[in-house]
C-alpha cells in the first residue's frame, strides 16, 4: 500500500545572478516517510528547502501539499500548513525560558495562557521521549536539550513535515540514537520527514528514501537501507572525486606541546570556563577532541593562539612557555591555528585571497625592511590555490565569493604552507563536501607525516576515528583522559562528552 502523498515539487527553478541554484527540480514525499536530500555544498539544499519553507519564491515550478497546489509565500505560511523546521543553528533566545520561546512562535490565543501552554510542553515532550522543564532558562541547557526545544516547538504547532537540517551535527551519539527513536516514533504517526545530512551511514539507518542534489539538479533516487555509502557518495560528487582518506599510522617523536593544569575563566556571557586542562601532543601525531559545541572548545583554541590568556597553569612548546605571548609570538614559535569560523576569523570577507594570505603568512618572506612585497603575496596565494585545489577565479577573488569548503581548503592551505611545528585545527571539515573533506584530510595526513603535531577539535566522531592517534572529550570545560583510538569505543567517547569521567582518572591521560 503506497503512503498518500504529502508533498511534492515539481521542476522548482531558482536563480540568483550567475548561480542557477535550483535547475528543475522533482522531489515527492509521503506520509511518514523520513526522506533524506543529500549533496554536496553548492548542490541546491539550503535554497530549495528555502522554498519549501516559504524563505523563497521559486522561479519556476510548483508545489503540491497534500493533493492541492499551493503557494508558500513567508514562514509563517508554511507553519500555518504544518510545515516545519528545525534549522542547523537554532534560533532560541538564551535569556528566555523554553516555554517562553516556544511561545514566540505560536498565535497569540494560543501564547496568552502560560499555564496551558506549560502543560503542552510537558505533555508533548514527554510523549516523543524528550522531556523538557517549561520554566528552565535556556542558556542552562544542553546543545542536546534545545535541539529538543526547536522540535517540540514544531510538534506543538502540529508539523505534518518537519524539515531537520544536519540534526545530528552536534549531538552525542547516545543523543543521536535517542532522536532517532523519536524520528521513528514520529515517522510511524504520519508525520514525514526531510533529512538533511553528510552522515551517510546515519542516513542509512534511518531513512526510506532519499534524493541526491547535484549543482541544482537531482543526480539521482535510491532506498538508503538497500545501498552502500560508498555508491550514495557517487551520486553525490561523481566517479571522478576521492570518497575517502587512506591514512596510514603514526610515527611519533618526542613531547612538543605541554599544557598542565590549564585554567581559563570565560568573559563571554554564555561561554565555557575551562578547568585543570592536561594534555601532551608529540611530535608527528593527531590528537582527537571531541566534545559537543559549547563545552570549551572554542577557549581552549583561543587559549592555544595566544587570543585569551590562561588564569592559571602552563602552556610550554618544546620546552619554551608561551603563557604571556601573543599570538603573533606564537607564531612565530611555529603555532598555526584553522578557526571554526571561516569568515571573520580564519578569513575576512570583503578582502581577497592574497590579502587573506598576507594576514597570517606575513612572515614567509612576504615582508620586508615594512613594506609589503606584493608580487611574493600574490604567488603564496597562487601556490595555496594551485596545492589544495581551491575553485576560484584567482587570487584576487574575494573570500567571501568561496564556497564554504573551498575557503576552508584554501584557510589550511594558507597554514599549511608556512609549515607549522603545531596546528590547531577547529571543526575542519564542518559543513563541507565528500570531495573537500577527503582534501583536507590528506592535507593534514601530509602534514603530520612532515612531522607537525596537530590538535583536531571536531565533533565528527567519524573523522576523529580516522585520522586521530588519540583521542579524548571536552564537557563544561574539563578534559577527559586521552585515549589510544584503537583502544576506545565510540560508546566510552559518548560518555566522556556526556561528562562520565572520574576527576582521579582525568589526572592520568594516557599517553
Amino acid at each position: 500500500m503506497t503512503a498518500a502523498l504529502r508533498l511534492k515539487l515539481e521542476n522548482i527553478v531558482k536563480e540568483y545572478p550567475g548561480c542557477r541554484a535550483n535547475d528543475g527540480i522533482d522531489l515527492t514525499v509521503g506520509a511518514g516517510e523520513i526522506h533524506a536530500l543529500l549533496g554536496e555544498n553548492g548542490a541546491g539544499k539550503s535554497t530549495l528547502m528555502k522554498v519549501i519553507y516559504g524563505v523563497v519564491q521559486p522561479d519556476e515550478g510548483r508545489m503540491i501539499w497534500n493533493g492541492h497546489p499551493v503557494t508558500v509565500d513567508s514562514p509563517a505560511r508554511a507553519r500555518e500548513m504544518g510545515i516545519g523546521m528545525v534549522f542547523q543553528h537554532f534560533s532560541l533566545f538564551e535569556t528566555l525560558t523554553v516555554a517562553e520561546n516556544i511561545a514566540l512562535g505560536l498565535p497569540a490565543d494560543e501564547a496568552r495562557d502560560r499555564r496551558k501552554l506549560d502543560q503542552r510542553i510537558r505533555e508533548v515532550s514527554g510523549r516523543y521521549g524528550m522531556a523538557l522543564d517549561p520554566r528552565r532558562y535556556v542558556s542552562t541547557l544542553s546543545v542536546g536539550e534545545r535541539q529538543r526545544v526547536e522540535i517540540v516547538r514544531c510538534l506543538i504547532q502540529e508539523s505534518t513535515l518537519l524539515i531537520l537540517d544536519e540534526p545530528t551535527s552536534v549531538l552525542t551519539p547516545q543523543e543521536v540514537t535517542a532522536l532517532f527513536a523519536t524520528l521513528r516514533q514520529l515517522s510511524s504517526e504520519g508525520c514525514s520527514i526531510l533529512f538533511i545530512s553528510h552522515k551517510l551511514e546515519e542516513v542509512r539507518s534511518l531513512c526510506h528514501n532519499a534524493t541526491v542534489l547535484r549543482q541544482g539538479k537531482v543526480s539521482g533516487d535510491c532506498r538508503p537501507g538497500e545501498v552502500s555509502a560508498a555508491d550514495i557518495a557517487r551520486l553525490m560528487v561523481g566517479d571522478d572525486t576521492p570518497i575517502s582518506t587512506q591514512v596510514s599510522a603514526a610515527q611519533t617523536g618526542d613531547v612538543l606541546l605541554d599544557v598542565r593544569n590549564l585554567g581559563c575563566k570565560s568573559r563571554a556571557p554564555f561561554g565555557t570556563s575551562l578547568t585543570d586542562v592536561n594534555f601532551q601532543l608529540r611530535q608527528g601525531e593527531i590528537v582527537g577532541i571531541a566534545g559537543v559545541a559549547g563545552n570549551g572548545q572554542d577557549e581552549l583554541l583561543k587559549a592555544l593562539s595566544g587570543e585569551i590568556r590562561a588564569d592559571w597553569g602552563e602552556i610550554e612548546l618544546d620546552g619554551v612557555r608561551m603563557n604571556a605571548l601573543s599570538p603573533g609570538q606564537r607564531r612565530k614559535l611555529g603555532v598555526a591555528i584553522v578557526p571554526e569560523e571561516r569568515l571573520g576569523r580564519g578569513a575576512v570577507p570583503g578582502m581577497s585571497l592574497a590579502e587573506n594570505a598576507l594576514l597570517t603568512a606575513s612572515g614567509q618572506d612576504l615582508v620586508g625592511r615594512g613594506m609589503i612585497r606584493f608580487g611574493r603575496v600574490r604567488s603564496f596565494s597562487r601556490e595555496v590555490i594551485r596545492r589544495f585545489g581551491v575553485r576560484c577565479i584567482g587570487e584576487d577573488s574575494t573570500a567571501a565569493s568561496l564556497s564554504g569548503g573551498n575557503l576552508q581548503k584554501y584557510i589550511i592551505g594558507r597554514e599549511a604552507l608556512q609549515n607549522p611545528r603545531m596546528l590547531v585545527a577547529s571543526h575542519p571539515t564542518w559543513g563541507v563536501d565528500v570531495g573537500s573533506a577527503v582534501a583536507i584530510h590528506e592535507a593534514l595526513v601530509a602534514l603530520r607525516d612532515e612531522g607537525a603535531s596537530i590538535l583536531l577539535v571536531s565533533e565528527d566522531l567519524d573523522e576523529l576515528f580516522q585520522l586521530c592517534s588519540r583521542i579524548g572529550a571536552l564537557c563544561q570545560g574539563r578534559l577527559s583522559p586521552l585515549a589510544r583510538t584503537a583502544e576506545l569505543s565510540i560508546e566510552q567517547l559518548g560518555e566522556w562528552m556526556a561528562g562520565g569521567f572520574g576527576s582521579a582518572e582525568a589526572t592520568h591521560a594516557a599517553a
